[in-house]
């Protein structure tokens, strides 16, 4: 699952990306209201933290954008106001759920959680090539019909190359892959992931090419 995390606080909003990233989650952090607002108009995020005050534009003008233009993905708002009044302004602009900073991970984790089960998703079709199947909606690959146990990372690596069906994919595609827009990480380590990758899938047939200047794509050994 793919999340937004809007807030100014960027030390929160890192926290919060990090505990999300070790639940297996990608993240995209943004941290002003106009930002935001344009990135979610194009994004392919499954659920939204999104702080209420924000530079630029706050977060129930956002919210309230978002349900005219008929985005109705769940949507945890954050906030410092703890009055009934406010959570009352927050659920009727479209909010899914409200919690008052400050807060414990724990429980925000839980009501992520209850956000994904609102989540009406139809079955995910696996992707496949050559002897190598993966299993989107239960994030399991399948090399010559035995479980092959890849860290997290490199199965969001393998799931963008299965993707793009042989075409290139940047390294900056994978970085927002793995890690999410806005995160503090280099290219080394997508070269790193890869590396690894391509090591396990060579007995497979299976080859990462780099395409020089544009980045991987994933092709069967003829």
């Amino acid at each position: 699952m793919r999340i937004a995390i809007v807030d100014d606080n960027k030390a929160l909003a890192k926290g919060i990306a990090w505990r999300m990233q070790d639940r297996g989650h990608a993240t995209d952090l943004l941290h002003d209201g106009l930002e935001a607002a344009d990135f979610l108009r194009s994004d392919a995020n499954d659920i939204v933290i999104l702080d209420i005050n924000l530079p630029g534009l706050d977060g129930l003008a956002i919210l309230r954008e978002m349900r005219l233009r008929g985005d109705q993905r769940p949507v945890l708002l954050l906030t410092a106001r703890d009055k009934t009044s406010d959570r009352v302004h927050g659920l009727d602009a479209g909010a899914d759920d409200y919690l008052v900073k400050p807060f414990e991970m724990d429980e925000l984790e839980a009501r992520v959680r209850a956000l994904s089960r609102r989540i009406a998703q139809a079955p995910q079709v696996e992707l496949a090539l050559g002897k190598l199947r993966f299993m989107p909606e239960t994030r399991q690959v399948e090399l010559d019909g035995k479980l092959l146990a890849l860290p997290r990372r490199e199965i969001s690596v393998l799931e963008a190359l299965l993707r793009a069906r042989g075409g290139v994919v940047s390294k900056g595609a994978l970085l927002d892959q793995v890690y999410g827009t806005g995160a503090d990480v280099g290219e080394t380590s997508i070269e790193a992931h890869v590396s690894r990758l391509r090591k396990k899938l060579a007995p497979a047939a299976l080859d990462i090419r780099v395409q020089r200047g544009l980045g991987y794509s994933l092709q069967e050994r003829i």
